[in-house]
Order: C-alpha cells, then sequence, then structure tokens
C-alpha cells in the first residue's frame, strides 16, 4: 500500500550539507564527492580546521573569491571553480589516488543510489540500460578513507526507499558506509543494524521506517531534525 505524501516534511539539500559539515572533527582531511556533497564546502562553520581533498590532485581547496575572475586551472573533479587556502598544494593524480587508497584521509562523503542495511554501496551506475557509468574515484574513496559518509534523498523519484536490505545495484564498496543523511533522518551503520540518530520534524519513526526498505532502530538520544536549520 502507497505511503502517504510528506513532501513538506523533507529537509532541503542545504540543509543535509550542513548536517553533514557540523559533524566533520575539526582538523580532518575530508574528500567530498560530486553531486550532492559538494554543498558541504559551503556549509563549513567558520573558524574550523578542515582541510578538502579533491581526486584530481588538489589538497587544501577553498572557496572562489566572488571579487576575481575564476582561474581556468582550478577546479575539483566535478569540473567546478575551487580556490586554494594557505598552505594548499598541487598534485599529479597518481599522487592524489595514492593519498585516497593508503587511508591517508580521515573521511569521504559520497553520493548514493543505495545503501544496504551492511553499509554497502551503490552509486556510480543506475542500472538503466542506457545509463553512463560514473566511477570515477568512488570506489577507491569508499574503501579508502576511515569513515564514509553518505548523502541522498532517502526514496527515488517514484518512490522507492534507497536505503535497503541488500543492494539491487552494481556495488561500489561492500561494507563501506559509516553514516546516511538523507532527506528525512540521519541513521547510522553499526555490526547490529541502522540506528536512527535523527529524524526530521514532524516525522514519526513508524513513518520513516515506512519509507525504508530494511529494520530500523531508533536511538534513545534520537534527535529532531529541524526544516529551517
Amino acid at each position: 500500500m502507497p505511503v502517504e505524501d510528506i513532501t513538506p516534511l523533507r529537509l532541503n539539500r542545504q540543509s543535509i550539507a550542513r548536517l553533514v559539515a557540523s559533524d566533520i572533527p575539526d582538523g580532518s582531511f575530508v574528500n567530498l564527492g560530486i553531486g550532492l556533497p559538494v554543498l558541504v564546502a559551503g556549509q563549513l562553520p567558520p573558524g574550523r580546521e578542515i582541510i578538502l581533498h579533491s581526486e584530481n590532485g588538489i589538497l587544501g581547496m577553498g572557496p572562489v573569491d566572488p571579487a576575481v575572475v575564476p582561474d581556468p586551472d582550478l577546479i575539483n573533479a566535478g569540473k567546478e571553480f575551487v580556490g586554494l587556502l594557505a598552505g594548499a598544494s598541487i598534485c599529479d593524480s597518481v599522487l592524489s589516488f595514492t593519498m585516497m587508497r593508503g587511508g591517508h584521509l580521515d573521511l569521504s562523503v559520497l553520493g548514493g543510489l543505495e545503501v544496504s542495511a551492511r553499509g554497502d554501496l551503490a552509486n556510480w551506475h543506475t542500472g538503466a540500460p542506457d545509463a553512463i557509468p560514473g566511477v570515477g574515484g568512488a570506489m577507491d574513496l569508499a574503501t579508502g578513507a576511515k569513515r564514509t559518509f553518505v548523502m541522498m534523498e532517502h526514496q527515488t523519484r517514484d518512490g522507492r526507499p534507497k536505503v535497503v536490505e541488500s543492494c539491487s545495484l552494481p556495488l561500489t564498496g561492500a561494507g563501506v558506509v559509516d553514516r546516511i543523511y538523507t532527506d528525512l533522518a540521519i541513521i547510522d551503520v553499526e555490526p547490529d543494524g541502522l540506528w536512527v540518530q535523527g529524524i526530521v520534524e514532524g516525522l514519526t519513526f513508524e513513518q520513516l521506517q515506512a519509507r525504508t526498505g530494511a529494520a530500523l532502530k531508533k536511538r534513545p538520544e534520537c534527535g529532531v531534525l529541524l526544516l529551517d536549520q
């Protein structure tokens, strides 16, 4: 039976990015994946020391100065203009991927198409016959970083859950996801299951469960995610 429409109760993309940004520890080396995770850069709290990495060879990315014309040679992996912070460094792809594969990144923030109850991630192929695969550095980032956060909408456009018992799409990595941020909830992936850390205001745990394809558990300290934050 279809579940009722709860469109007004969903967090917008900037709010999801703000939640992720607030959970990144000071001093972390972080890669922000293409798509939704890129928004996290604009939500990082001021005064924090968080070093952003891009797999095309930048360590120490910063915002573009609006007062100057962007340097066409300074782009991130998503081909967007970026700036450099003081002390930033540029390297080739070999060294950049060595950082990723060698466990030198504290955190990867990636987009997702599906995440399983075991923390498996599928994010590089929609499964459609005419889809263009987009592997990029996602597999290296998902498996090489010390922790992996996934940002995505909780359901597909046709209402199917994206948090599922088992992924039906080709995997990016098995058991790699530590935490999921969606427009409805924050969910931790633990050895004993999926634990809900926060739920968007106005939505009950039962309504969240009805929109999820895997069993959820609610933390005693589960918080409320405000729509206007």
